[in-house]
């Protein structure tokens, strides 16, 4: 047990050193402090029975980008004169016993908009609390506090993205200058009988190669992140022109965007620094573009879905959800395994699925199409078993924004233009004719000539021969033929929509369950042509 004035940081999120003001608060006036990461089993550990590798929450690709970011964040404290304490268990009981065991006066950590964070942060804020340790969280994983926003629009969070900006306005600090550099840190203090150990490798959590070809390109951790930033800065035209939604979803060579997002959701890159070193680079161009399209625009979106989120109670599904429109998804088990196993019979959307399993990522067009084609485009399963199998293999993977993209992308909430549909077939070809990346992400597909490589089931069975791809063996048949599929999603979503608004958003169980009777006795009196043409085009 150490004497003399301690603190604990806790990092969970925010794995950086600049700008953390938690980190900051720990170490003022402490003679040593405990960084402490608390590997949670849940989390890290194998589980056999899930559909690709990796834990109960999440693919291998992102708990090797954690695993990396701890390190490089080990590597960065040592330099300051610390080293990061890496603990297991259920960080709950971890940090009460570490609390007990290190007498120390302050327990720092960021704070966290997520319901599984406020549950965790309630009950050792408990602890912390009756042992008189004195607790500090400040807000640093967004521009702006959530509840602040959502106590200036009267106690609900504004539901269009310019009713937040009007009402989120300059970030307080943003005119101040940020603590970037930390010259050094308290020392550890002992650490008596707590299991302290190093940053585990995969093997060391129980995880095997297993041989895949291609992994994600990214690395985690502060240091790339700032390497990452800087080079995507330094071309201050690009920065500048930027506009989302523009940009080559089938980029991968050089992707079409900064790829900073996974490094802003572990905290690798403080969203606050990248803010003001992109308002630096306006003040040095003659013009550049705004909010919603800019890159200052693209962190206003995620500090918006975050603020949406923290204040919409079930905003992680849509039971119970006030902004989400009830709508009778199928439950297809079949259609969506297609869909996450890359094995829809459509190469522009499986290579996208490809992608993701394979490198944890894709640009954020991939990602609408992939989920327009899942629920309101031409399989109407329910968004989120969709968002699921986001939250599981993406590396960027944020509970809020996540969750709002499937919201949007469904027409389940946001955005209502349900008729606008994402085509699988002519929306790729407009930024990649030959078809490169589905060559790239579908080897199997790479010697289809260019004019089949979009719709390969429409080539002769000479071609497929030359091709050595037969459709139906090699590569599938379309699950379902999308101009007839897609009409039929667009019947159901207007009627789920004119339900919804007869009801005035009031859907129980039971009128749900009544209109998706209602559109399966439709289908039937039509004789089903999706149905049958599914059945012809996979027989």
């Amino acid at each position: 047990m150490a004497a003399g004035s301690g603190s604990l940081m806790w990092f969970r999120k925010g794995l950086r050193i600049h700008d953390n003001p938690a980190l900051e608060y720990a170490s003022k006036g402490s003679s040593f402090m405990y960084p402490v990461f608390v590997i949670d089993p849940h989390y890290m550990e194998p589980d056999p029975s899930a559909f690709s590798p990796g834990s109960t929450r999440a693919g291998t690709n992102r708990i090797r980008f954690l695993l990396e970011s701890l390190v490089d964040l080990d590597l960065n404290l040592k330099k300051l004169g610390s080293r990061l304490l890496v603990l297991k268990g259920e960080p709950s009981q971890v940090l009460t016993h570490c609390l007990k065991e290190w007498n120390v006066k302050k327990l720092c950590f960021e704070y966290d908009t997520e319901p599984y964070y406020h549950a965790l942060d309630r009950s050792v804020k408990d602890y912390a609390s009756s042992a008189g340790i004195e607790v500090s969280s400040p807000v640093s994983h967004t521009l702006f506090n959530p509840a602040d926003i959502i106590e200036k629009n009267g106690g609900s969070p504004p539901l269009s993205y310019q009713s937040f900006l009007k009402l989120a306005g300059e970030p307080s600090w943003a005119s101040s200058p940020l603590s970037i550099r930390v010259s050094s840190l308290p020392p550890v203090g002992d650490v008596g009988s707590c299991e302290v150990s190093q940053v585990p490798t995969m093997e060391e959590l129980g995880y095997v190669d297993n041989d895949q070809d291609e992994l994600t390109p990214f690395r985690g951790g502060e240091s790339e992140a700032l390497k990452t930033m800087t080079e995507s800065l330094s071309n201050k035209d690009w920065v500048a022109n930027f506009e989302k939604p523009k940009g080559d979803p089938s980029a991968y060579l050089k992707p079409a965007t900064t790829v900073l997002s996974p490094y802003l959701k572990f905290g690798c890159l403080s969203s606050r620094y990248f803010y003001q070193c992109l308002k630096g680079v306006y003040k040095n161009v003659k013009r550049h573009t705004q909010p919603p399209v800019s890159l200052v625009g693209q962190l206003l979106w995620r500090d918006f879905f975050y603020t949406v989120a923290f204040g919409t109670p079930n905003f992680a599904q849509m039971k119970g959800n006030s902004i989400c429109k009830q709508i009778p998804w199928n439950d297809d088990e079949q259609l969506l395994a297609a869909w996450r196993d890359a094995k829809t019979g459509y190469p522009w959307i499986d290579a996208i699925m490809v992608q993701l399993r394979k490198w944890g990522w894709m640009h954020h067009l991939a990602r609408h199409c992939v989920a327009c084609f899942l629920t309101r485009g031409d399989l109407f399963v329910h968004w989120e078993k969709g968002r699921d199998v986001f939250e599981r293999l993406l590396i960027d993977s944020d509970w809020a924004i996540n969750n709002g993209n499937w919201l949007w992308l469904s027409c389940s909430s946001f955005f209502y233009q349900y008729n606008r549909i994402y085509s699988p077939i002519s929306f790729g070809k407009k930024y990649d004719p030959k078809g490169n990346y589905i060559r790239h992400f579908l080897p199997i597909l790479k010697d289809m000539p260019d004019e089949y490589i979009y719709e390969p089931w429409t080539a002769p069975l000479s071609i497929q021969i030359k091709a050595k791809c037969i459709i139906g063996r090699d590569y599938p048949k379309p699950v379902v033929p999308h101009d007839l599929a897609s009409k039929e999603c667009r019947r159901k979503m207007g009627e789920a929509y004119a339900l919804n608004q007869k009801l005035n958003r009031l859907v129980s169980e039971e009128d749900l369950r009544n209109l998706r009777r209602k559109l399966e006795e439709d289908e039937d009196q039509e004789s089903n042509p999706i149905r049958s043409q599914r059945q012809k085009l996979n027989g």
